[in-house]
């Protein structure tokens, strides 16, 4: 397995991590292994980022795959409010689509929990042949709110949750 690693020290701004896996799924379980161990280097200690990757990183193996080329795994932490997951693939003419599965498929909700788990994700093409789909958290705890607002990503529609 081809590995290529670069770190930022602690001191910067910013704590960075890339490493770039074989688009298998032991690359995949690498990936979220690995994004978990540095989280908790980083002090940052988020069940949810490792969901996200895990889910990501699956995608792009099953999805992303191209023989012989891997896929891209970045993490960035901003300061202490902000992880920007990023994972990049060699398929940019294959777009992710959210949908949902028909409720006996054993796969298919990958982007639903990315969506349901993210304060913000996206999908970014290029440049040729790549596509990078990306998810924020952020970090900082926020005040809850009884009878606050939520998005029900199976649905698509606004839900109210009582406390």
């Amino acid at each position: 397995m081809n590995q290529h690693i670069t770190r930022t020290e602690h001191s910067a701004p910013a704590r960075q991590f890339t490493v770039l896996l074989s688009p298998t799924r032991r690359g995949a379980r690498l990936a979220r292994l690995l994004a978990t161990a540095h989280l908790g280097d980083w002090g940052i200690v988020c069940e949810p980022a490792a969901h996200i990757v895990a889910e990501l990183a699956a995608n792009a193996a099953a999805h992303g795959r191209v023989p012989g080329r891997d896929f891209r795994l970045s993490l960035t932490a901003h300061r202490d409010d902000l992880l920007r997951i990023e994972v990049t693939d060699t398929r940019g003419e294959q777009l992710p689509v959210v949908s949902a599965p028909d409720q006996h498929a054993e796969s298919g909700r990958g982007l639903l929990i990315v969506e349901a788990l993210a304060d913000r994700w996206g999908i970014r093409v290029g440049p040729v042949p790549r596509k990078t789909v990306w998810a924020e958290l952020d970090l900082a705890p926020r005040p809850f709110h009884r009878g606050a607002e939520t998005h029900d990503p199976v649905n698509h529609v606004p839900a109210l949750h009582d406390a």
